[in-house]
């Protein structure tokens, strides 16, 4: 099965110039879902994580099944006030500007392998923040996964870590 036929194509969203792919096609149905999912956990096995650390917030509905299937627990790395309880955070630049990432202080024991997963590789400051964030809190990050790349804005070139992705767009 091809996935990208399950990825609709959205111009001019969320602003003009970008093209934004929505991967709520792929997930109402439920043969590419199950496809995507079968071919995340057969990449994701090998890493033999104990948590899978979904990105907010579309790397959550991902991230949540796949560690179902693999038999792992699974955590958030979400927005700031999110998240319940005592937090650790990670400021991080973007292009235009900074953002923040958070995680519940007590989600990771120290020595924990997580691997990242997201909806989306671009240009890789998220994910590359998420990392960061995990080792901070005490946890090893073997890998990171995400169904769809974005191969000509190089995000896999800011991560210090193996990356794989189901589907990538060259332009």
């Amino acid at each position: 099965m091809d996935l990208k036929d399950h990825i609709r194509s959205i111009p001019d969203f969320p602003k003009p110039g970008i093209l934004f792919y929505d991967i709520a096609t792929l997930l109402r149905d439920a043969d590419a879902w199950g496809v995507a999912m079968g071919r995340m956990a057969k990449v994701v096995r090998g890493w033999q994580p104990d948590l899978l650390a979904g990105v907010e917030s579309r790397g959550f509905l991902l991230a949540a099944p796949l560690a179902l299937k693999l038999g792992c627990g699974f955590i958030m790395l979400r927005k700031p006030g999110k998240l319940p309880g005592a937090t650790v955070g990670l400021d991080y630049a973007l292009e235009y500007g900074s953002d923040r990432i958070e995680i519940q202080a007590d989600a990771v024991a120290p020595g924990q392998r997580v691997v990242v997963v997201d909806d989306l590789l671009a240009t890789g400051g998220t994910m590359s923040a998420g990392i960061r964030l995990l080792r901070n809190v005490g946890a090893v990050v073997p890998a990171a996964v995400a169904l769809i790349e974005l191969t000509f804005l190089n995000g896999r070139g800011r991560l210090d870590v193996p990356f794989e992705s189901l589907v990538a767009y060259d332009s």
